[in-house]
């Protein structure tokens, strides 16, 4: 139950909607037990020889009964489903708001068809958790409780088996088929999830699958995954389906032990004949509130599944650090190590770097070098495993990532542009930007050539690489923040573009902190200082100069 804490704590706001729909579902319950009694006495009495008025008065109470049951139901559905949605759109906002911080380290630890299976599926299977969880043992006790209460006047053993069919559909059953279900539902879980990845990742990788031939391999995959979950889908109905049969089971025989009783009570002269067929339908009423508790193990085991699956998500939590200091930051490394969740392997091991204010430096070395990574240990992207990183003279730890991130113009090495028009997509980095500016910042990258309200599509896919490259660097001169952080930035870019773009950057940035990830060596002689790494070390550091004629490592390979 503790999984579920945080949907209880975002349920309990809606206070008001809650004891209404509590009240209104108890009065719908109790009314038609009175309706359904009310016509069993109403049958007996009437085989008697009795005044008109009482029979006139029996009917009328009938009819308030009916239109009372009614009039509650509404309310009770109107207020119940008002509040679950109200709880819902409360969780979908607390989710987010969870996940919001993490991003974009979150891929790391989680594939995006899991992810997204988690923040829609498992969201959306807490919408019950009130109205099939929490609501239906709340209305069953009280009206049971009332309805054995009212039936003491008359008869303590009937009062006492209608205990007991409260504590065997209501509690006994309920709890054995919940203790069954975890197992179907964490199979179940486990197998949306491997199909929502299954899915994700044939979508993504359709064209790359097609030009190599792998189509088909991948959709056996996928079908295998779609089977797999529809079986487990058809184990979680079926249990469900038992379930259900053996509540109402329970139910019919358990009315059938109060006729019996009663009847014997009643040859015995412990019990007025007229009201057996009042205690019949009574008990025959009453366990329809038990109902819902048949399917009550089915919504709680997903409930607590999905809430646990959600809680593992936020548990870094967001980072209350304060703002970033100063207008151009310095930025440093003490001995840091760090590897992807899931890997043994460190893709930095031991890094120690200085960076100062107003600086240009380069990070080059081979591929899978760990220059990347350790600029998105930067970015704050990640935590280090080992070491601390420091901005100005603060832990990067209590600094706001939202900080770091409005200081700096990012370009990284895959830049994400969506579905919209040019100027939507330079309009993220602020919203106050004219066209003149977006125009000057396209003709600077050599994309005057496109107007701004021609369509982009979703991930850039009508641009090329090197235009995408080019869109992005524009957004961050746009942006005109004192940090660069640039992952190869000009990779698919013509060297004669590449270098216009660079001195153009060298001009209106020249009092500003450079890091540069890249593996062409040309134009470095620019940088005040090559960090070379290899392997996740840093291997030389120095200028262009320096580097070249101390005729190390980077002087070996930028002579190849």
């Amino acid at each position: 139950m503790k999984e579920l804490g945080f949907v209880i704590k975002l349920m309990l706001k809606e206070k008001k909607d809650i004891v209404y729909s509590v009240l209104l579902g108890f009065l719908a319950g109790i009314t038609s037990v009175g309706l359904f009694a009310s016509s069993g006495y109403l049958i007996s009495k009437a085989a008697l020889e009795v005044p008109l008025y009482a029979l006139t008065v029996m009917i009328a109470l009938l009819k308030l009964f009916g239109f009372t049951k009614a009039l509650s139901r509404y309310g009770e559905r109107y207020f119940s489903h008002r509040a679950t949605f109200t709880i819902l759109a409360n969780l979908r906002v607390s989710i987010f708001e969870k996940i919001e911080p993490l991003a974009p380290g979150i891929f790391g630890r989680y594939r995006s068809g899991d992810l997204l299976s988690r923040i829609v599926g498992d969201v959306e299977s807490l919408q019950n958790f009130f109205l099939r969880v929490f609501y239906p043992p709340v209305i069953l006790v009280m009206v049971f409780l009332s309805t054995i209460l009212f039936t003491m006047f008359y008869t303590v053993s009937i009062a006492l088996i209608l205990l007991m069919g409260l504590l065997l559909t209501g509690f006994i059953v309920p709890v054995y088929f919940a203790l069954k279900q975890r197992k179907i539902e964490t199979t179940l879980r486990e197998s949306r999830g491997e199909l929502s990845t299954e899915v994700t990742e044939f979508l993504y990788g359709f064209r790359d699958l097609k030009v190599h031939q792998r189509l088909e391999e991948k959709e056996r995959s996928l079908v295998h995954a779609a089977t797999g979950y529809v079986s487990e889908q058809e184990r979680e109905s079926i249990h469900s389906l038992y379930s259900h049969s053996t509540n109402i089971l329970v139910s019919l025989l358990i009315s059938w032990i109060v006729l019996a009783v009663g009847a014997y009570s009643v040859g015995a002269g412990q019990l007025d004949g007229i009201y057996l067929a009042m205690l019949v339908m009574i008990s025959l009423t009453v366990f329809e509130n038990a109902t819902p508790m048949a399917i009550l193990p089915t919504h709680y085991e997903d409930a607590r599944r999905g809430a646990k699956r959600l809680s593992t998500i936020g548990r870094e939590g967001p980072s209350s650090g304060g703002s970033l200091l100063g207008h151009t930051p310095s930025f440093s490394m003490k001995d840091v190590s760090f590897s992807f969740h899931g890997e043994g392997r460190r893709t930095l091991d031991g890094v120690s770097l200085e960076l100062p204010a107003g600086s240009k430096t380069a990070i080059v070395g081979p591929s899978g070098s760990g220059k990347s990574t350790l600029l998105q240990l930067l970015l704050n992207f990640y935590t280090t495993d080992h070491g601390t990183i420091f901005v100005g003279d603060a832990s990067i730890k209590d600094i706001r990532k939202e900080s770091l991130w409005e200081h700096a113009n990012v370009v990284m090495q895959e830049n994400h542009f969506f579905y919209g028009t040019l100027k939507d997509n330079l309009m993220l980095v602020r919203d106050d930007l004219s066209d003149e500016e977006m125009e000057s910042a396209l003709e600077i990258v050599k994309l005057n050539h496109f107007s701004l309200e021609d369509v982009v599509l979703e991930k850039g896919e009508n641009l090329s690489g090197g235009e995408k490259q080019r869109l992005a660097i524009a957004r961050a001169l746009l942006k005109g923040a004192p940090v660069w952080m640039m992952d190869e930035p000009t990779s698919s870019v013509d060297s004669l573009t590449e270098k216009d773009i660079f001195n153009h950057l060298h001009r209106v940035a020249k009092n500003d902190t450079w890091i540069l990830i890249s593996h062409r060596l040309t134009g470095l002689e620019k940088m005040d200082q090559i960090v070379v790494m290899d392997q996740g070390r840093i291997v030389e550091v120095g200028s262009f100069q320096e580097l070249m004629e101390k005729k190390g490592y980077f002087h070996e390979n930028e002579t190849d």
